[in-house]
């Protein structure tokens, strides 16, 4: 059942690692908002222009005396205009299934839970996940997937699949653009509960008249964040 991952995650809470060598709650962490009523992204296409885009976050940051920003998850989103990769003809994609945390390029980001690599990918599309790695876990003998997107094309070449990752190691760092999909450098971290047949890729971003169907799937990664 894909409700019992959230319930499988918060029961071993004890045994995780932080993804990044600093917390993610304090005074020092904020908030980001990306949706329509964010008065600075009136016309979001404009951040096409990933210098103009990167500026913007860090004026978001300013703002709020914060250094690291973090947030988004089940959030329906401006910001995926600025790219074809996420348009449709029915519906647009624009409802985040992540959690993003917005940090300088270079950051190391280390494994919560031990596993091992089940794929990665360069995907390599403007607005993409660009360098992506996903590692599988178990729990109680429940599998289940962590995705990382965004990260250093230099961070591939070592991972390969079935490849262990320990608990609390680092097997990768936060990507500069453009070869991070063109984002201002953040992490997208996503839990999955079944990849559905995909290896290296899977929707960080879904219709958001699909919310119910894509929340079940990818629970809150709130529950593996520290």
């Amino acid at each position: 059942m894909l409700h019992d991952l959230a319930s499988l995650l918060a029961r071993h809470r004890d045994r995780l690692a932080p993804i990044f060598a600093f917390p993610l709650r304090g005074p020092n962490v904020a908030r980001l908002n990306f949706t329509d009523t964010n008065p600075l992204l009136t016309h979001p296409e404009r951040l096409r222009d990933t210098v103009a885009f990167d500026e913007l976050v860090q004026q978001m940051l300013a703002e709020q005396h914060a250094s690291t920003g973090i947030g988004g998850y089940l959030e329906n989103r401006v910001i995926y205009r600025r790219s074809p990769h996420f348009s449709n003809e029915n519906e647009a994609r624009s409802l985040h299934l992540g959690v993003d945390v917005w940090v300088p390029a270079g950051t190391p980001v280390a494994a919560p839970l031990a596993g091992v690599v089940h794929s990665v990918a360069d995907n390599d599309n403007f607005g993409d996940y660009g360098p992506t790695v996903i590692l599988q876990h178990w729990l109680d003998g429940i599998p289940f997937y962590t995705l990382y997107g965004h990260l250093s094309r230099t961070d591939l070449a070592a991972l390969q699949p079935r490849n262990p990752i320990l608990l609390g190691q680092v097997f990768a760092h936060v990507g500069p653009y453009p070869e991070n999909g063109d984002w201002p450098p953040h992490l997208h971290f996503q839990v999955i509960s079944d990849m559905q047949g995909r290896r290296g890729d899977f929707p960080g971003v879904a219709p958001a008249s699909e919310q119910n169907y894509w929340a079940e799937l990818c629970p809150s990664p709130w529950l593996l964040l520290k």
